[in-house]
């Protein structure tokens, strides 16, 4: 955004040098030209010589046609144009005047500022136009084609050729085509060549004919094709390279790579491929192979030997006359029917019991007294916990929401956000940016019509008025002190429509667009074709589909006067741009926009849109589970209105929003502030984890009414209580340390997102084991008297039957109102899969499905793109399209160095580029070095290196930058216009006199007195004055006497991806290092996307770190509550698979890794855990009543027992629940919803319910741990009954197995 008044200067001074390269001689007669009596192209003869007058009245001076000898020069003249041209010139005869050499030397002087840095191409670029203008033998190459009247009636040229040799011309280019033009952290080339790409391209803007745009004020060709005339030549003549053995002529780095040292490789860890599949990926695969050929190979060689084994014992029968049972080999044999239709497992008298887990009974009794004295005092538990909850929640009158970008998705630790605070306390906050693209989606945007609209639209912005009357022109950036920066194709004319013609509109434009330089706006600084003009082909921009404008308004911290400003004006171009927009449509064009409050005001509108789709939720859900509460679909009979669990389920509802209530009340007391996500998502969350739990203790409370039917309703519930509470307590721990984790991350999002879940979690743990007990005893109070459900004043007559609870107990398991689910676990799912030859193909599956997700980690991509954060009708969205499609300019990068000491010679050469004595790896030349291989470095330019400029400045040849008044002892500066006989030149008459070589250039106090005159310098008519390209730069002590820290910009490569903007990330950081480790000073890189990137050069470390901490941490807590580790192992084992695989489908589905989906994955092994938890406690903990009956306690028995028990639960009460609930989530607005709560949740959901209820049963059944007995009171008079049953078996049990 800095820029100078210079490029006027600078357009003058090319004027003038090229006015004065083609006047040649005095005006004559063309009589000798007439008369034959020379011949026109031959060595010492003139093609032109003298002035003959102008073209119009504002044009300039126009050389004579004229073949007439070159002729001398007297001393004075001769002497002029040796200090021009050089002592080569000392002696020859000339095509020039005294006068058109004074002529020369003002132009070429306005060159000197922008090519004097490399003497080479100085030398070049001098030689070059003497040679035009003053060369003896001019006719030689050099050939009039044209000539007009001028304004006396003269005859003038208007058009001639220039001959040059290709490789003169070729080298001439090479030798300029690097130097760097600092002020404008662009090259000289564009500026003297129109960013020319090679020698012919340079060479034509030379001579084009553009009089009013700065060019030449007649025609010069370079004919390249052309036969030659007859008896012409090519120009040439030696040349100096810009990397040239003599030191005279050789240019610094900055401007030539030649002259560079050659940086180290960079070792960048590349993506190996073998084929198609990542390295990683291809060696994931192998090695499952090879496990898995171990495996088959290994189940062989076993059926081989049983085989053996087998065939010996038929021998021995035969031999022996034995007879042996037929059944003996049959798969299924010790699969029975019991009288209830059980396909159950037959008792091989083999067990893995103990008594009973002494922790375990504490747990139980604990959970249940508290249940019996809830359900025995319902109204005082529920006051008790509602005055608690009303407390908590009164913390919520301080409750705040975060919403600034920066605050909820950077932490404030982070060396990023430091960096970003120096950054913005030293330079100030980065400037406001409000960009708009109009697009034709269907072809080019180029038409009149639609440029001549566009000139209105922004007269519109121009003239825009804020509610507070705040304008443009009061808010823009104005780095020249009164012109706005509006980066738009209308500046070239100034904002002005009728400055482009209709019948010459494209003509102008492709020169404008071709040479910037020739078309500045009013804020001076030439406006790049790619930063204004979009989806242009063969660099011709009149195929462009996009036009692109950018208003740029000066920023401040937050709630600063700037900022308020900014802001204000913003919210008015808003609604500005959305009218327009309407406007566009109705012409066939597409119109984009951001402001820079746009993307916390759509955050916002996402946010309100999506509580519809949460409401949706609740209902879904609560419908569900009142009707699955039941176990049943109810009917319309008088029973199914008494055994309805509709106030039940509403119950649980409310429980879950006390709960987050509790919670958003308690941490905000604390000061944790909130975000949208913690508001909309926690809820949902919250709503999906408890009402698990409410259909575990209300299955449970119906299996303790058919067991215990004459006990009271306080003591069944608290069996029922005391009997789950162990597994709900091991599930909850389980997420409340997996949140926990979560709230590791760094990013306050996240984190707090984590803090609020954790809490809520456990508030929902307490209140369900006191609320909703309570309310559960009272639900069961209301169905054994008759009252009907949700109306409970209203009494049925009769007697109604209650899963069997008027009866006396008939046996170890009434089954008649069994739930569907349970009832389908039981005839067909668990007999089914619990087969041996099923158990093999499913552990292939699940193994090889593990084997791939591994193999697909690699494809994970990283990053959070911003267009997933806004509604999916947003009008960001195709902002965010057309930025990436369109604009064709990175994002500024600043190297900002500190602790440097620049008023010493050794603290400049470590900065600077542009002498021959700067360090040979110093600062600029680094990055001039980096800027050249893009595809690494990300950097397509150079940094602008105020240290340079300013001892350019010093250069006593630029006569119009450093001027001292005379008499004043250096002590005030001249005025730009001040007459220069009034002025001494800076360093003039020094000894050591100015040089490359740094000799006698300012250090110590000298340094700081003429760098403080530099920076406030302006940029007209020198353009290396500091003030506007570099006020911003450097920041210096309060008294003014020291520089304390400055910053180098330089430009990334356009970012088109996420992946790009880490890669640039980390290749600036990588930069900076280099800068370090050479020089030794202490620098960083700092870019305004950076704080949201620098937390993916560890993010996969970072979740590694917290998955193995989760999953630890439940291995722990489920050996210690379960007593068994082999079971624990397991539960690990499959809780990791599901990790996995929820992994590779992140992969398939485009989920990538950032903060969010790292908690969502640290939150899914909490979930994962719950899903899995209580298979395993059932298969861990037996009661007496399984002994009864001949109910075979092995490990396939107790899987079968397991999955029968508690399967239906997991997946009507969990897996259904969670998926209906996470279903209503793809209806959302918010891509980021959809992406990384839709998608990442319901996959798993899928995949924890696969896991828990096909996976872990077999893996139970076959590497499962020991089982204990659970209260023997627990189980009333039966289960006494089966305890003496199961003693007496003890004793005669021979083979045990072998405990953990």
């Amino acid at each position: 955004m800095h820029c100078t008044l210079s490029f006027k200067i600078i357009l003058r001074g090319l004027l003038c040098l090229i006015l004065f390269f083609l006047p040649l001689t005095l005006a004559i007669k063309p009589l000798n030209l007439e008369s034959g009596s020379i011949d026109k192209h031959q060595p010492g003869v003139c093609a032109t010589y003298g002035t003959c007058g102008k073209k119009s009245f504002f044009g300039a001076e126009l050389p004579c046609p004229a073949t007439v000898p070159a002729k001398s020069l007297n001393e004075n003249e001769r002497n002029l144009l040796v200090n021009i041209c050089g002592d080569n010139w000392s002696e020859t005869d000339v095509c020039c005047t005294g006068d058109q050499l004074k002529i020369l030397q003002t132009s070429l002087k306005k060159a000197d500022s922008l090519i004097s840095s490399c003497p080479a191409c100085h030398n070049n670029f001098y030689q070059f136009w003497c040679q035009f203008t003053c060369s003896p033998n001019q006719s030689e190459f050099v050939d009039v084609t044209s000539t007009s009247k001028s304004t006396s009636n003269k005859e003038i040229v208007s058009e001639l050729n220039y001959y040059v040799d290709p490789q003169f011309a070729e080298d001439f280019y090479d030798s300029c085509k690097e130097i760097k033009f600092s002020a404008t952290n662009g090259f000289a080339m564009d500026l003297i060549g129109g960013g020319a790409k090679d020698y012919k391209s340079f060479l034509k803007f030379l001579g084009d004919e553009k009089p009013m745009l700065g060019g030449s004020p007649f025609q010069i060709n370079f004919p390249w094709d052309e036969e030659l005339p007859e008896n012409m030549t090519q120009f040439t003549t030696s040349l100096k390279k810009c990397s040239d053995g003599d030191p005279r002529y050789r240019c610094a780095c900055s401007d030539c790579s030649d002259s560079c040292p050659n940086l180290p490789e960079v070792s960048l860890s590349g993506e190996c491929h073998i084929g198609i599949l990542p390295c990683f990926s291809f060696a994931m695969l192998i090695i499952y192979a090879v496990i898995l050929l171990g495996a088959v190979v290994g189940y062989c060689g076993m059926s081989l030997w049983r085989e053996h084994i087998k065939g010996q014992q038929e021998r021995r029968r035969l031999l022996f006359n034995t007879v042996e049972s037929e059944d003996y080999d049959s798969a299924d044999s010790y699969l029975t029917e019991d009288r209830f239709g059980y396909r159950q497992f037959a008792s091989f008298g083999s067990t893995t019991t103990t008594k009973a887990f002494p922790l375990n009974n504490h747990i139980q009794n604990g959970f249940a007294k508290v249940a019996y004295k809830c359900a025995r005092y319902p109204a005082i538990t529920i006051s008790i916990m509602l005055a608690v909850i009303t407390a908590l929640s009164l913390g919520l009158l301080n409750f705040s929401l975060e919403t600034n970008p920066v605050k909820l998705w950077v932490s404030p630790s982070s060396e990023s956000y430091q960096q970003k605070l120096y950054f913005d306390q030293n330079f100030g906050p980065f400037y406001r940016s409000e960009q708009i693209y109009l697009v034709n989606d269907t072809g080019s945007i180029m038409e009149y019509e639609n440029i001549k609209w566009w000139f209105k639209v922004e007269e519109r912005i121009r003239n825009l008025h804020s509610s507070a009357g705040i304008t443009l022109q009061d808010t823009c950036f104005k780095p020249t002190g009164d012109a706005c920066v509006i980066q738009s194709f209308t500046q070239y004319f100034g904002g002005e429509i009728g400055s482009l013609p209709e019948k010459s509109w494209k003509e102008k434009i492709v020169s404008c667009a071709s040479s910037p330089v020739n078309c500045l706006p009013s804020f001076q600084l030439p406006l790049k074709k790619e930063m204004i003009f979009g989806g242009f082909r063969d660099n011709d921009i009149l195929t462009s589909r996009a036009l692109i404008s950018t208003f740029v308004l000066n920023n401040g911290e937050e709630n600063s006067a700037e900022f308020k400003e900014g802001s204000d004006w913003e919210k008015n171009l808003e609604e500005l741009l959305l009218n327009i927009r309407s406007e566009a449509s109705e012409k066939g064009l597409r119109l984009s926009f951001n402001t820079e409050i746009s993307l916390e005001k759509e955050l916002n509108k996402s946010s309100n849109t999506d509580i519809r789709i949460i409401i949706i939720s609740y209902i879904v859900m609560f419908t569900y589970a009142s009707l699955a509460l039941g176990g049943r679909f109810p009917s319309f009979s008088k029973n199914s209105a008494i055994k309805s669990k509709f106030s039940l389920g509403l119950t649980g509802i409310v429980i879950v929003l006390f709960s987050v209530t509790a919670s958003l009340g308690f941490f905000s007391m604390l000061g944790v502030k909130a975000t949208l996500i913690i508001a909309e998502v926690i809820p949902f969350l919250i709503l999906a984890l408890g009402v698990d739990n409410i259909f575990l203790l209300s299955h449970e409370l119906e299996n303790v009414n058919r067991n215990f039917p004459n006990d009271s309703v306080e003591e069944r519930v608290s069996r029922a209580v005391g009997k789950v509470g162990p597994s709900i307590l091991l599930s909850s721990t389980c997420q409340i340390l997996t949140f926990t984790l979560g709230a590791t991350v760094a990013m306050p999002a996240v984190r707090n997102f984590a803090i609020y879940s954790a809490g809520s979690v456990f508030f929902n743990f307490i209140l369900q084991l006191t609320i909703f007990v309570a309310a559960l005893a009272l639900d069961q109070r209301r169905m054994e008297d008759n009252r009907v459900d949700i109306f409970p004043w209203i009494k049925l007559d009769g007697t109604i039957s209650l899963d069997g609870e008027v009866f006396p107990y008939s046996g170890t398991l009434n089954i008649s109102d069994e739930s569907i689910f349970s009832e389908f676990m039981r005839k067909y799912y668990a007999p089914s899969i619990m087969r041996p030859k099923v158990k093999k193909v499913i552990l292939f599956i699940f193994f090889t499905w593990l084997a791939i997700s591994v193999a697909l980690l690699p494809k994970v991509q990283l990053g959070l793109d911003q267009k997933l954060a806004v509604p999916k009708e947003s009008y960001l969205v195709d902002y965010f399209n057309d930025l990436y499609d369109y604009f064709g300019s990175g994002p500024p990068v600043y190297f900002v160095v500190n602790e440097v000491d620049v008023t010493t010679r050794k603290g400049q050469q470590t900065l600077c580029g542009k002498f021959s004595t700067c360090d040979e790896f110093s600062l600029n030349n680094i990055i001039q070095q980096e800027s050249k291989r893009p595809k690494i470095s990300y950097l397509s330019e150079s940094s602008a290196s105020w240290i340079d400029d300013f001892f350019q400045w010093l250069n006593p040849n630029l006569d119009e930058c450093c001027r001292f008044k005379k008499g004043t002892n250096e002590t005030e500066m001249c005025s730009p216009n001040a007459n220069p006989r009034s002025c001494d030149v800076c360093y003039e008459n020094k000894d050591p006199q100015w040089n490359i070589h740094m000799d006698g250039l300012p250090e110590n106090e000298e340094f700081m007195k003429y760098f403080n005159f530099w920076i406030n310098a302006p940029s007209e008519p020198c353009p290396l004055g500091g003030k506007a390209p570099y006020s911003n730069a450097i920041a210096l002590n309060e008294a003014g006497t020291e520089i304390v820290t400055s910053s180098f910009r330089a430009s990334h490569t356009p970012l088109r991806s996420q992946d790009d903007f880490i890669n640039a990330y980390d290749a600036a950081q990588r930069i900076s290092r280099s800068i370090e480790e050479a020089t030794g000073i202490t620098v960083f890189p700092y870019s305004p996307f950076y704080i949201y990137f620098a937390q993916y050069g560890s993010i996969v470390q970072q979740t590694l770190i917290l998955l193995l901490s989760a999953i630890i941490l439940i291995t722990i807590l489920s050996t210690i509550l379960l007593n068994s580790p082999k079971t624990s192992l397991i539960v690990s084992l499959s809780v990791s698979m599901i990790i996995c695989n929820l992994v590779g489908v992140m992969a398939l589905w485009g989920i990538s890794l950032n903060a969010v989906s790292l908690v969502n994955l640290v939150i899914s092994v909490g979930i994962a855990v719950e899903f899995c938890i209580h298979i395993a406690r059932a298969f861990t903990v037996c009661n007496q009543l399984s002994l009864h009956e001949n109910v075979d306690l092995s490990k396939e028995g107790r899987a079968f027992k397991s999955l029968v028990g508690v399967g239906g639960s997991v997946f009507g009460g969990i897996g259904l629940t969670k998926l209906i609930g996470v279903c209503v989530l793809a209806f959302t607005s918010s891509k980021i919803f959809e992406v990384y709560y839709f998608r990442m949740w319901i996959s798993l959901v899928v995949i924890s319910s696969l896991h828990s209820l096909v996976f872990l049963p077999i893996a139970l059944s076959l590497w499962g741990g020991k089982a204990y007995l659970s209260n023997d009171s627990d189980e009333g008079l039966a289960g006494n009954l089966a305890a003496r049953l199961h003693s007496s078996r003890l004793y005669d049990t021979t083979d045990e197995e072998d405990e953990d």
